[in-house]
């Protein structure tokens, strides 16, 4: 494996990549588009802080790259869509640099109420200036939290101690873990409307880019202090400049710009603002703590793993991945067995039954639609672009939870919708290495889905097992096993043989000649 360390990841964090055979090279000097362009073609991972912008182009050009950490935890500076479309996991380091990030959102809330940049800078230029630095207490002010992941949640604990009422925004968190950490959950608008102080924790998406804007500034109380150490962007610089000078917000401290490094923002030229330059997690603690959670995610990937902090993926907690690893694999062999026995799959519902049903299922669906996707199409199919590959054929994607376990503590159930028709095949896990398909179209059946299988629904009707068995003898394949799953007697059958070796396909076809056999067709699993 070749690893290419860029933007001054601590070389300190990439212990995990030191690995006989594995070849780690750090490169101190920025690299423009063009030269990363013409260099990443060897590389299986990339390593980047903020600096270097990992475009579309610099993806295409990584032929055989797997993998692209981020030490850090924002990713903007990565094009995921193109990452995904071409099967490579991005992984960064969320938990890092929270304390960093929240010690410096504090330390920006503090000199912004006591004016100490300000104050500073007078005193060094000979001026004695108490009357005219005034500041306020955080003591019983409110303040409101926009985002309480790590960070937020972090910030709100550490303001606690300074006795100050934490109000929140979050649509991703539940009024009971909001109040675990001491917080009051809000509407954006209330926020808006009741904080002495607004601090931002949220990333920079379409939906968040100028939540901050003019309108939202307006709502704000008069005299309201804004401190934003998550990403630039997320605020409307020339409407909080306007704010700044007209008085409406008293002051604000921001990490974070637009366009970074900073030039020409309007903030620059407002004298009751804090601006440092990007340091929430620039701390040598905080760098060598993302250095080493990158490093061991890449690890985890070349390894053939699947990494906790994926960011174009579901993320699975190894407790979980566990419980959920088995039925992974099934899930890709029952889609491998449904694209190599049925054509045109327009949609595909997945039902999951038992206590399965509880569980984030997302990563089973994703390797079904790995199985599926495989045998069809050219592209390289991973647990990354499975979904995004599926989406650009036209396939539609539907899931079910159901609690009830039927006969089986857990079961999943996959239904295709084709030309021709529905097919369905459902399977279990008894043990962890243990997987069977227990149904084929609804017929019930105890199969291990491995190896060399022959699918031959048939009339049920004495014989027909006999002439496959004289067919494949002749021909030299031992059949290893046999199930036959019917409804009724004398009515349609599906008769499934495991074989010990591949089916020619001129025996192929003699056995689709056989009287009351249809549509016999060779299934092959890993």
């Amino acid at each position: 494996m070749k690893i290419l360390v860029l933007d001054g990841v601590k070389e300190a964090g990439v212990k995990a990549l030191q690995r006989p055979g594995w070849q780690v090279d750090i490169v101190p000097e920025r690299l423009t588009e063009a030269e990363l362009v013409q260099r990443i073609g060897d590389y299986d991972a990339l390593i980047v802080r903020s600096a270097t912008k990992v475009t579309a182009s610099v993806i295409a050009a990584g032929r055989n790259l797997k993998v692209i950490g981020r030490a850090g935890v924002g990713v903007d500076n990565i094009d995921l869509n193109a990452a995904t479309e071409h099967g490579i996991i991005v992984v960064n380091a969320p938990g890092g640099n929270t304390i960093a990030a929240a010690e410096h959102t504090l330390a920006l809330m503090l000199a912004l109420a006591r004016n100490i940049p300000q104050a500073h800078v007078s005193l060094k230029q000979g001026r004695w200036e108490r009357k005219h630095l005034v500041g306020v207490e955080l003591r019983q002010k409110t303040l409101g939290i926009m985002g309480l992941g790590r960070i937020g949640s972090a910030v709100a604990r550490r303001a606690q101690a300074f006795e100050m009422k934490c109000i929140g925004y979050d649509p991703y968190i539940s009024p009971e873990e909001a109040r675990r950490i001491g917080v009051e959950l809000v509407s954006l608008e209330a926020l808006l409307q009741q904080s002495d102080f607004i601090t931002i924790h949220m990333p920079l998406t379409d939906e968040t880019r100028h939540l901050l804007d003019a309108n939202a500034i307006a709502q704000m109380k008069p005299g309201v202090r804004l401190i934003n150490v998550a990403r630039g962007g997320i605020v409307d610089e020339a409407a909080l400049a306007e704010a700044l000078q007209n008085g409406k917000v008293a002051g604000a401290a921001i990490d974070v710009f637009e366009e970074e490094p900073v030039t020409s923002s309007p903030l620059l030229e407002c004298s009751n603002v804090v601006l440092t330059p990007h340091l929430g997690a620039s701390t040598e603690e905080a760098q060598l703590h993302v250095a080493v959670d990158v490093a061991e995610a890449i690890a985890q990937v070349l390894d053939g793993g699947l990494p906790r902090n994926a960011v174009n993926m579901v993320a699975i907690a190894p407790e979980v991945m566990e419980k959920l690893g088995p039925y992974i694999r099934l899930g890709e062999k029952l889609g491998s067995f449904l694209a190599q026995t049925v054509g045109g799959i327009s949609r595909l519902q997945v039902t999951y039954t038992g206590a399965l049903a509880d569980f984030e299922t997302r990563p089973i669906t994703t390797s079904i639609l790995k199985g599926m996707l495989e045998p069809i199409v050219d592209e390289h199919v991973n647990l990354v672009n499975a979904e995004y590959l599926a989406k650009r054929r036209g396939i539609k994607v539907e899931t079910v939870h159901r609690g009830n376990g039927e006969d089986y503590p857990n079961r999943i159930r996959v239904q295709v919708e084709t030309a021709e028709g529905t097919f369905a095949v459902a399977g279990s896990v008894f043990q962890p290495d243990s997987p069977r398909m227990v149904e084929i179209n609804g017929y019930r059946l105890d199969l291990i889905p491995a190896g060399y299988l022959l699918v031959a629904p048939h009339r049920d009707q004495p014989g027909i097992i006999g002439q496959v068995g004289t067919l494949l003898g002749k021909a030299g394949i031992n059949i290893a096993a046999m199930q036959v799953g019917r409804k009724e007697q004398g009515g349609r059958a599906v008769m499934v043989l495991s074989c010990d070796a591949l089916i020619p396909p001129d025996v192929l076809r003699a056995i689709n000649e056989v009287e009351g056999i249809s549509g016999a067709k060779q299934v092959v699993l890993d």
